[in-house]
């Protein structure tokens, strides 16, 4: 084990899940913040564990031929992005080997991974969030902390948030209306919230604040319509909660539409400040149209779409389907999957709220039986009662879409050893510049 604060010359081998180096003393393995594979770095070891440890680059003595220069000019303090300093491509790279050598370690599956990069690796999040500091700054937090690095800009999101939230910070100055402090539980404007509609252009601004109302918001709103005619909605949001929920449940329209609407693969969605609602709308339908091209739905097949969500992939395989189920435990997204069947007029998709590992034997006992299962967990993956479910079901083809390779490849392993097989394995850039990544798998059953 290295001593603490001693200094090393390092050979970077490869990058970690979260994007930075990585390295190795001896055999012992080093991660290296913002260090780039193929860069020879200075390093100070800066903390140590039994197996491995954390150090920090004093000087590049030769950089990696896949580093860059970080557009951002506060790229190595903001916790936002995590691979500005590596160019596209090699991003791209990083993260289809990333998915390929997670599944192989992790899940023992060893398979080719193709790889969809970002047509527009900046400017392409219709959402951002934007916490305000004690101070009175607005920004993002900085890395492992709930610091607020000051911000001019975010090259992530519509060049037009700046504009927003630099006059909310000087409308708060002007009028006396102080920033919450999360250590005090004090004070007034806590984030800013934007929302981008794809189709439309249209912004809505979402501000969040503890308390039921802020003064003069008559000016505010005046000044914000003067912004731009892009900004459609003002919309107050009331978060007097002493945690770190981004948005309280009562939400106050001040100006303009309560909801905006954008669309995926032609269908239309109505977007609150509360919906989830996919970041980064051209890499969403490019993802969309392969897990339904895997899902091969015609007239005669029946879907379950498990943790469906607002219903949005739901929607688009009922366009093809004979019939499509949705399931989900959160009862907010299911009234709004509902919802948006009835304004695409599709009447061929039901939705049930509830576990899917308590749904799906019902409906199964009910004589209904999924020809394809269409998976979309959260980062934790799904669970062995849900998997266990579906493997009963024995549904022709399961199409399941991860956003965190590890859990993906442990849910894997579990159907491959259990009556699946691992036919095709595409990753999708939907978050560029940072380690995040999506994946969309097709297993079919090895009896057939």
């Amino acid at each position: 084990m290295p001593p603490h604060n001693d200094k090393y010359i390092l050979d970077i081998k490869r990058q970690g899940a979260f994007g930075e180096g990585i390295a190795d003393i001896d055999g012992y393995t080093v991660f290296v913040d913002n260090a780039v594979c193929k860069d020879r770095v200075e390093v100070v070891i800066t903390k140590r564990n039994k197996n491995y440890g954390f150090a920090k680059i004093l000087k590049i003595i030769s950089p990696s031929p896949y580093r860059c220069t970080p557009p951002c000019p506060v790229f190595n303090e903001c916790g936002g992005c995590q691979l500005m300093h590596i160019n596209y491509d090699a991003q791209a790279e990083f993260k289809r080997s990333y998915i390929r050598d997670t599944l192989l370690h992790v899940g023992g599956i060893d398979c080719n991974v193709d790889f969809v990069a970002a047509k527009s690796p900046l400017r392409y999040r219709n959402k951002m969030i934007f916490p305000f500091s004690k101070n009175g700054d607005w920004g993002f937090y900085r890395k492992g902390s709930h610091d607020v690095i000051c911000l001019q800009d975010c090259l992530l999101g519509d060049s037009l948030n700046s504009k927003i939230l630099n006059f909310v910070k000087d409308f708060c100055k002007k009028e006396n209306i102080p920033p919450y402090n999360e250590e005090t539980k004090r004070g007034i404007i806590r984030r800013v919230f934007t929302r981008t509609s794809s189709c439309t252009g249209e912004i809505m601004v979402v501000i969040s604040v503890n308390a039921d109302s802020i003064r003069h918001r008559e000016r505010l709103v005046f000044g914000l319509r003067h912004l731009s005619p892009r900004i459609a909605s003002v919309i107050l949001n009331i978060n007097k909660n002493h945690n770190n929920l981004v948005l309280g449940d009562k939400n106050i329209l001040l100006f303009g539409k309560s909801t905006l609407y954008d669309t995926i693969l032609s269908l239309k969605y109505e977007i609150s400040p509360n919906s989830f609602f996919q970041v980064n709308h051209d890499q969403t339908e490019l993802l969309y149209s392969k897990a339904l091209e895997l899902a091969e739905l015609d007239n005669t097949k029946t879907v379950f779409d498990i943790y469906c969500g607002i219903g949005s992939i739901s929607l688009c395989a009922a366009k093809l389907a004979k019939k499509v189920i949705g399931i989900e435990i959160v009862p907010d997204a299911i009234r709004n999957a509902k919802h948006n069947a009835e304004l695409n007029n599709v009447d061929n998709a039901e939705f049930y709220c509830g576990a899917a590992e308590d749904i799906t034997p019902k409906l199964i006992d009910s004589g209904i039986k999924p020809d394809t299962v269409i998976l979309d967990p959260p980062r934790k993956g799904s669970d062995k009662k849900t998997l266990t479910v579906i493997v009963n079901a024995a549904p022709d083809r399961i199409v399941y879409i991860s956003c965190n390779p590890s859990t993906l490849a442990r849910d894997l392993a579990f159907l491959s050893a259990n009556g699946y097989k691992v036919n095709s394995v595409t990753g999708f850039d939907l978050f560029a510049q940072t380690a995040h990544v999506e994946t969309v798998v097709l297993m079919s059953r090895k009896d057939k």
